[in-house]
């Protein structure tokens, strides 16, 4: 079962919204990497990023998968749109799709 470990906000304006969700709600925003700022708010945590020119505003939620090449086979298949193909990180491998109706969501496997 994938489960959602974390959101990402996109905005063209990430250190605004930064200071918005900072100042309102009291998340801990970190340091701005590569585009994106981790967020802690004291349940699921995530981030706020500069959202691409692809999806430049919106909510994503992230969910943790044991194979993100099955996952993206299958959602393929199922109507999904591919936005960002798998990329890998230290920890982790990522990607990004849009589901057959419109929604945005980020897929995780942990290395």
């Amino acid at each position: 079962m994938g489960k959602v470990v974390g959101f990402e906000l996109n905005s063209q304006d990430a250190e605004k919204a930064s200071k918005f969700y900072s100042t309102v709600f009291g998340w801990e925003v970190g340091e701005n990497q590569w585009g994106y700022r981790e967020v802690t708010t004291g349940g699921i945590s995530g981030g706020i990023a500069q959202g691409p020119n692809d999806y430049p505003h919106g909510t994503r939620i992230q969910i943790e998968v044991n194979s993100i090449d099955e996952v993206i086979a299958k959602a393929k298949d199922y109507g999904a749109l591919i936005v960002r193909e798998k990329m890998e990180f230290d920890d982790f491998f990522l990607a990004y799709l849009v589901d057959p109706t419109g929604l945005g969501l980020g897929l995780i496997q942990k290395k």
